[in-house]
């Protein structure tokens, strides 16, 4: 892809709501070890799930290496993740907070494609970690991800729906060979019994379920391309080493990792 979650025993302590969610998960085969709960009860938020994975190195795959699709437990072992893997990592995190395992696919001309984790929150305020909601306003779509690219990470829930979410995406997405041209959301539920959470192995029934989903076409229009690919050969030219941060609605994006920030 990206090159880019019956009664109680007596006497057993109340639960907590997101304790209560972990062993719904655990019912299900589930099985967190302390250290992985005890990263999931500090997770607690979108934004949380964002800075933890801004913090690690993008997983590049170098050779001689193998290539990987890790789970989240993969993910927190390895320390270490590519888009795919973060959106993993963020579905099951956050799905014991009570977030649908949702992504959405991107695909592109140069069969670079990128996947994010998608979730709705009410209002388009209190990003800042407050999980509260008022249930008289609106929902609002926003994302979680890891990328190469500055531009492709997480975005704040404030787009009405997801194709207005995927669209913030497009004039980001253009280098010297990458161009979106189609985007799916997708429950992840869809994969059934199937251990995209938790596996020690490659999960790449994941990549190839998403792969055969039939993907919506999302283009910009050919004039807005010509000119943001010409914008971006000349930054390259100007400064081979860096990625461009030019881009309008930068005040919807989340945080993105330090190392695109150093000049």
């Amino acid at each position: 892809m990206d090159a880019c979650g019956a009664g109680r025993r007596a006497g057993a302590p109340a639960l907590t709501l997101g304790r209560r969610r972990e062993q719904r998960a655990e019912g299900r085969g589930q099985k967190f070890t302390p250290t992985e709960r005890r990263l999931i009860a500090r997770l607690r938020t979108p934004l949380a799930v964002q800075q933890y994975l801004n913090a690690l190195p993008y997983n590049t795959e170098p050779p001689p290496g193998r290539a990987t699709l890790r789970s989240f437990r993969g993910v927190v072992r390895h320390r270490t993740a590519h888009c795919l893997e973060a959106a993993l990592f963020a579905a099951t995190v956050l799905e014991q907070h009570g977030y649908p395992p949702l992504v959405i696919s991107f695909e592109s001309i140069d069969e670079l494609d990128h996947v994010i984790f998608v979730y709705q929150k009410r209002s388009r305020e209190g990003f800042s970690g407050d999980s509260r909601e008022n249930p008289s306003r609106p929902r609002f779509w926003g994302s979680v991800a890891r990328s190469r690219d500055p531009g492709l990470h997480g975005r704040k829930p404030v787009f009405a729906t997801p194709r207005a979410l995927a669209a913030s995406y497009l004039a980001k997405y253009v280098d010297l060979t990458g161009r979106i041209e189609a985007f799916a959301l997708v429950d992840l539920r869809v994969l059934g019994d199937y251990d995209w959470r938790l596996s020690q192995k490659n999960v790449w029934k994941v990549e190839r379920m998403l792969l055969d989903t039939k993907h919506q076409p999302l283009r910009m229009s050919e004039a807005r391309f010509r000119d943001f690919r010409k914008r971006y050969r000349a930054f390259k030219q100007q400064h081979p080493h860096r990625k461009p941060l030019f881009y309008e609605g930068r005040e919807k994006w989340t945080p993105i990792p330090q190392e695109f920030l150093v000049r």
